[in-house]
């Protein structure tokens, strides 16, 4: 039943009315535009490398195995103790899209996993250049760099040793790149984007590890090895008996890991997988090859000096399929 109306004996007091918000400015026509500008962010992720709290692979000896008091670290391959605050507590992952970045084409996640004693802001952007050998390599791709262990002569994976936390990483990554981006319209394109792992140095691990339980084997579309086959062969060569129609590895090197890649090259002669020596003319599927760089004294700037200046940005054209809408200087 209707109920009698109350007066409200109250003080009426005026109100404005509110103001009504703008609407938001249309999508651009078409969809979603290339870049004008380059967009770069240090972002913490929650499915980081580190901090990593189990046990090493195949012991049951904890990863965080030294103590002090209330501070608790992990006793690298060489005796160091590290501890976790501040060398694996990073959870930050370096993002990078071009100027020219088009969502509307074709594009890769290029997947970087630095070497030891290195941070993403002094040596994968300012000494190693990675951010701007990608603008130069005049390819639609977009970046992802982890922090691995904070400026330590540690390799460990971290998290990456967890079956199937490389597939979660690569998850987030997409949705990171997109918020960076700036536009939701193009999530699908980066959860859809194949990636390109290139590792150098100590980063062999992360990749070995990513390679053989990541859970992504479907993403990869190829693997560059940059002086960084340090061990774990075995996995190299399994996924590359198993890849190697639909993927690509190049592994370019100095004395520094001869032996290495002479191993994966007998595991490859076991299984009659077949590959080149020297450089490959493209990095199509089904290309492997290993490639011979020189003296050890070339390691420690690798990435910007193996078989020319800014090799990760000549390996990164060699992609067939990729090419980036080219944006005028100013725009």
């Amino acid at each position: 039943m209707p109920t009698a109306a109350r007066a409200n004996t109250t003080k009426q007091v005026t109100k404005k009315p509110a103001a009504v918000p703008k609407p938001p400015p249309p999508p651009p026509p078409g969809g979603p535009q290339p870049l004008k500008q380059a967009k770069i962010a240090l972002v913490a992720f929650n499915a980081s490398i580190f901090p990593y709290r189990s046990v090493v692979p195949d012991t049951d000896k904890p990863f965080l195995d030294a103590r002090a008091g209330r501070k608790r670290g992990h006793t690298s391959a060489n005796g160091d103790v590290y501890w976790e605050e501040p060398t694996y507590s990073d959870r930050r992952s370096l993002l990078y899209l071009p100027a020219g970045y088009d969502p509307q084409r074709p594009s890769l996640i290029v997947l970087f996993l630095h070497g030891q004693g290195a941070t993403l802001e002094r040596d994968v952007i300012a000494r190693q250049g990675v951010p701007r050998q990608l603008a130069e390599s005049g390819q639609n791709v977009a970046l992802v760099a982890p922090q691995l262990a904070v400026d330590a002569a540690d390799s460990s994976a971290g998290n990456f040793w967890k079956p199937g936390h490389f597939a979660a990483y690569i998850d987030e990554a997409a949705e990171r790149l997109m918020r960076l981006y700036g536009d939701r319209r193009v999530g699908s394109h980066f959860n859809q984007a194949p990636v390109v792992v290139v590792a150098y140095s100590g980063g062999y691990l992360s990749a070995a590890y990513a390679l053989e339980r990541g859970g992504a084997d479907h993403r990869i579309k190829g693997v560059i090895l940059m002086d960084a086959l340090y061990g774990d062969e075995d996995k190299f060569a399994a996924w590359v008996a198993t890849r190697r129609r639909q993927a690509f590895l190049l592994s370019a090197y100095t004395e520094s890991t001869k032996d290495e890649n002479a191993t994966l090259e007998n595991l490859l002669d076991k299984r009659r997988v077949p590959y080149t020596k020297g450089l490959p003319s493209e990095l199509n599927p089904g290309t492997i090859a290993f490639a011979a760089c020189g003296n050890l004294d070339m390691h420690g700037d690798f990435v910007t000096r193996a078989w020319r200046p800014d090799p990760l940005k000549h390996a990164v054209a060699m992609i067939p399929g990729y090419g980036a809408v080219r944006v005028r200087q100013g725009a």
